[in-house]
């Protein structure tokens, strides 16, 4: 009796490892440096104005270090705080989607240094180069989804929840780099504007901050991750 055939092994097919290579996080610094924009440096000093709503809009601005706060007033002088921008942080790029006056006011919260770039310069760099100008749009789209949710952290948060986003956006929360514990040099009046509350309220919350130990504040201002429950807490 004939033994039966036997089915050929064939050896395990090897798969080829699909996974693209990830892209490098955006690096503003470097994309400035690397695509050759001209700029220039500018210097600004604490509650210094960087432009008024209403100024000519003609520039883009990058945060080299510093912080900024961009806020609009209403015709009866009623200020609001829309975003707050930290170092490498891009704003004031309205002006290249043909915003001809600006929206907004920006003023520098601490010692700040601007790199300024003109409209027509960036848009050069931005045709010419387009793997960077893909990379700037997804960061930049990613960027005004902050602005937004900024202005819904105004409208409908508390002012304890606004104030903990506040102290967790400015020491760097969520960014792709690691993210500095110990905050600029920020009064609590300077929080107070960017909050939209008083100082009274600012000072009793950060007492309640550093009791519970989501901050440390002698002076500087520490800020610990678990200060993200206030934000979080329904």
């Amino acid at each position: 009796m004939p033994s039966p055939k036997r089915s050929a092994i064939r050896a395990p097919m090897k798969i080829k490892n699909s996974k693209s290579k990830k892209t490098s996080p955006f690096d503003p610094q470097a994309f400035l440096d690397n695509a050759g924009v001209a700029k220039k440096v500018t210097e600004y000093r604490r509650a210094e104005s960087i432009f008024n709503q209403g100024d000519p809009a003609g520039t883009v601005l990058y945060i080299q270090k510093g912080g900024v706060k961009l806020s609009v007033v209403n015709g009866a002088g009623k200020e609001a705080v829309v975003a707050m921008f930290g170092p490498t942080d891009f704003f004031g790029e309205g002006c290249m989607a043909g915003q001809t006056l600006r929206m907004a006011t920006a003023t520098a919260i601490t010692p700040t240094s601007l790199l300024v770039i003109n409209k027509e310069e960036m848009l050069r760099v931005l045709h010419e180069e387009h793997e960077l100008s893909d990379r700037f749009i997804s960061y930049m789209l990613a960027h005004n989804i902050r602005v937004e949710e900024d202005l819904v952290d105004q409208l409908f948060n508390s002012s304890e929840k606004r104030l903990a986003r506040t102290l967790l956006l400015l020491a760097r929360y969520g960014k792709q780099d690691q993210p500095e514990r110990d905050l600029p040099k920020v009064s609590q009046e300077t929080l107070a504007e960017m909050v939209g509350t008083t100082r009274s309220r600012v000072n009793f919350f950060m007492n309640k901050f550093r009791k519970l130990g989501f901050i440390e504040y002698n002076g500087k201002i520490r800020v610990n991750k678990s200060l993200l429950t206030v934000v979080l807490h329904e």
